[in-house]
């Protein structure tokens, strides 16, 4: 009885293993991978000893001479991807649409599969079509953001000190304040302490995880024994936080409320939520205010931190903006986002800055919706994809010399702009960033005004800022010190050559 039951135990066991190690037919090549585990501390140590998943990603795809690797992390198929076709072909195929449904995406947000971001289906198209289509009306893309954006640019002119300053700080709450104002007209103070606290908090987070979730989404018992260490604690006080400061700001819309109150995106939602609308609900709310405040406290801050770090370390392209700005507005002239075509240089240096420290390594993930295939190889249903960006920004046969930092690549011999395809860090197709144009409005708007009116040079008594940034889901600059001159126009009496 003993030898059956040893026997049958061996023979699952082998069972078990031969499953667990199995690739499914026709899978993108990987390197073999053990069961249970699969490929994790394979990528856990590339990414630790070359300095980010992305690098580790290349590393593999070099190894292997391909464009599509095929993982497994925990249990989970996980392919990634690393050349712009594609890339641009799984942004913009709806069987790639979906997003996965594990630990990690509950865990983000807040144990639900609510919000915009984090899901799929009719979830995800009727609530994105809903925050678009309103935003809008609140101004949204228009002239009242505009004006809001101008204010903010505004407000923190006035908060820039003259001493030393990590810029960040002031930048990550003036640019949230664009996205708060339109979804619940009113402004979060930028030196309240609470959310310099949960702006620090995302930040962590960023670095704590990467774009697949860590460890902890492929073994999520670990947070019972290893709370702090996993990440969860730090998730779970960032949720805490955030749902504290939502709900407080839905409950001062329910107490005011009434059916023809429509100021703001709140207001709408609170009017949908009564009227018992399918897809609506207090949950639902909390988790759209969560992607936009993520959206506006991250990635466009951290590209104007980095903006604000080149302006230290190559004064000469600071100067030559400066030149530019000062040659092409009035001493007294508001310079508007339409104005952009004017000043070239600018917007070739922000998409400079855009692609030279890929702020978002690898995004996604995204999930097959169905058995499909990709480049020949058959990706299975529920299959996770990672996109790498930085295989697209530093891919030698298309910018030549990526490595370096050079704005004129973006400039073409008559001074014009050059766009490229392969330059796409609002993402493609129907996930396109519900932020873009916020964005890229803040983007040119704040770096504009902000070069305009001063002079950014290192805050002595501090090193050099490093061009190696700090790896996470979003990268960011190491900390670093800088010093805000106001100064005047330079005198219109020469002249820079553009290229």
């Amino acid at each position: 009885m003993l030898l059956s039951l040893v026997t049958l135990i061996l023979i699952l066991l082998v069972l078990f293993l031969y499953i667990q190690y199995r690739k499914p037919k026709n899978y993108p090549p990987g390197p073999p991978w053990i069961p249970i585990v699969g490929h994790l501390y394979t990528i856990k140590n590339l990414s630790r000893s070359l300095g980010g998943q992305h690098f580790a990603f290349e590393h593999l795809a070099g190894q292997l001479n391909t464009n599509v690797i095929g993982l497994k992390l925990g249990n989970q198929l996980t392919v990634i991807v690393l050349s712009y076709p594609l890339v641009k072909e799984i942004l913009t195929r709806d069987v790639f649409e979906g997003r996965p449904d594990n630990f990690f995406m509950r865990l983000r947000t807040m144990g639900t599969r609510n919000g915009i971001t984090g899901t799929d289906g009719d979830l995800w198209r009727i609530q994105r079509s809903f925050v678009v289509k309103h935003l809008r009306n609140f101004g949204f893309g228009g002239d009242i953001q505009s004006s809001l954006i101008k204010d903010e640019v505004e407000e923190l002119i006035k908060v820039i000190p003259s001493s030393g300053t990590q810029i960040k700080t002031l930048l990550a709450p003036s640019v949230i304040n664009i996205f708060w104002k339109l979804v619940s007209s009113s402004r979060l103070t930028t030196n309240d302490n609470r959310v310099i606290r949960l702006i620090s908090l995302l930040s962590a987070r960023s670095k704590a995880f990467d774009m697949a979730g860590g460890t902890l989404n492929i073994f999520p018992w670990l947070r019972f024994i290893m709370p702090e260490k996993s990440g969860y604690k730090l998730i779970c006080e960032i949720n805490d936080e955030l749902r504290e400061l939502f709900m407080e700001t839905i409950q001062e819309h329910r107490e005011v409320w009434n059916e023809n109150k429509t100021e703001d995106l709140i207001d709408i939602f609170i009017k949908e939520i009564r009227s018992n609308s399918p897809t609506f609900s207090e949950e639902q709310l909390v988790m759209v205010m969560l992607d936009l405040f993520i959206a506006g406290s991250q990635t466009t801050s951290t590209t104007l931190d980095f903006a604000f770090m080149i302006m230290i370390i190559r004064p000469d392209i600071q100067q030559k903006i400066q030149f530019y700005i000062d040659s092409t507005f009035g001493e007294n002239e508001t310079i508007n986002y339409s104005d952009r075509h004017r000043v070239p240089y600018i917007e070739a240096f922000i998409m400079e800055v855009i692609r030279y420290f890929v702020i978002t390594p690898v995004i996604g993930p995204r999930r097959a919706l169905c058995d499909t295939e990709l480049h020949g190889y058959r990706i299975p249903k529920n299959t996770t994809i990672l996109l790498s960006l930085y295989s697209l920004y530093y891919d030698k046969a298309y910018w030549t010399d990526p490595e370096l930092f050079r704005p004129e690549r973006f400039i073409d011999n008559d001074g014009k702009l050059i766009f490229s395809d392969r330059l796409i860090p609002f993402s493609l197709g129907r996930r396109r960033c519900l932020g873009e144009v916020v964005a890229r409005q803040c983007l040119f708007n704040f770096f504009t005004e902000i070069i305009r009116r001063y002079e950014i040079t290192l805050q002595p008594g501090y090193g050099m800022p490093s061009l190696i940034p700090q790896q996470g889901i979003v990268v960011s600059p190491q900390p670093y010190q800088a010093r805000f001159t106001k100064r005047l126009p330079m005198k219109k009496q020469y002249k820079m050559d553009l290229v």
